[in-house]
């Protein structure tokens, strides 16, 4: 499959499930679109104002999971594990219709997903993709919690740390190279939550449509789940697709290398935020040569747009 040219899917792909949060039942239907439109988002229970857009600027909520908003206050929710499955099978193009308010949760992860994406089919354009190449490192502090962004010849680098006291979860770190590694791990790691916060968030008005059957729950050092955990670095490895997920709100793969201790929704966006704040900090690039191979991503084969 060629990297380097823009993708969209070959056939409509239909998705029923629950919303984590509200509990409701959604209906999703992802559309192929055409080279150069991204993803749109489109709320089909509405008649008008339907359109949203996601993109960093956009995001009204970035507390347990990524809300987007357009500007007539029409929204849509937990977008992140559809946007990190799009972004890892490197999907540039899609119309994603929706008749409720938030994306469904299906079993937690972007396995889902991935499955239908793949056996839609994807159809290759003959429009390059457009990047974004990381100029000068960006760092974004909240008390313990940092995530920095850092220029890379030819990658995206996500390297993340958790630091939990429960000991089942503990410290994990995983490093991955997302145009390079295989992202199986990662698209099939679930969300998780400790068996003590679930009443918390219950009473804040979330998790409505939570279960052990999308999401992994951990009370003490055990997994409640009868099956157990998918892999070892599962926790770490959703925090990944989260990251990715949330990367992918800026509209474009990205060449950098990305450093996140504690990290989650909110930490992501404020990064984005700041980096895209002064476009000394990074160049929006074409690749227009035919046949490159990725890991030269940072040759003379790139031509800057902005």
């Amino acid at each position: 499959m060629s990297f380097l040219k823009q993708k969209t899917i070959k056939q409509n792909i239909k998705i029923s499930g629950v919303g984590l949060h509200t509990g409701n039942i959604v209906n999703l239907t992802i559309k192929p679109a055409k080279p150069n439109s991204g993803i749109v988002f489109i709320r089909s229970d509405l008649i008008s104002n339907n359109v949203i857009y996601p993109h960093v600027n956009n995001v009204t909520s970035a507390m347990l999971c990524t809300t987007i908003s357009n500007e007539y206050g029409v929204k849509v929710s937990t977008i992140e594990h559809l946007m990190g499955a799009l972004f890892g099978l490197g999907i540039d193009n899609a119309i994603i219709e929706i008749d409720n308010e938030e994306v469904p949760i299906l079993d937690g992860s972007a396995k889902e997903f991935v499955k239908e994406i793949l056996i839609s089919g994807i159809d290759i354009s003959n429009e390059p993709i457009k990047v974004i190449r990381i100029n000068k490192a960006v760092v974004f502090r909240d008390g313990k919690k940092f995530i920095s962004i850092k220029p890379s010849k030819i990658n995206l680098e996500i390297d993340f740390q958790l630091k939990y006291d429960n000991p089942l979860i503990g410290n994990q770190r995983n490093v991955l190279r997302v145009y390079e590694d295989s992202l199986d791990s990662v698209f099939n790691s679930r969300t998780f939550c400790l068996y003590e916060d679930i009443e918390k968030l219950k009473s804040k008005g979330f998790a409505k449509g939570g279960s052990l059957n999308n999401a992994i729950v951990v009370k003490n050092d055990k997994v409640l789940n009868e099956s157990g955990l998918r892999y070892k670095k599962e926790f770490v490895n959703h925090k990944i697709l989260d990251c990715m997920g949330d990367l992918f709100l800026t509209g474009y793969k990205i060449i950098g290398k990305i450093e996140c201790s504690q990290g989650g929704h909110k930490l992501t966006n404020d990064l984005l935020r700041k980096l895209l704040q002064n476009k000394e900090n990074y160049s929006i690039i074409e690749i227009n040569e035919k046949n490159i191979p990725h890991t030269l991503i940072n040759r003379q084969n790139l031509k800057s747009i902005a």
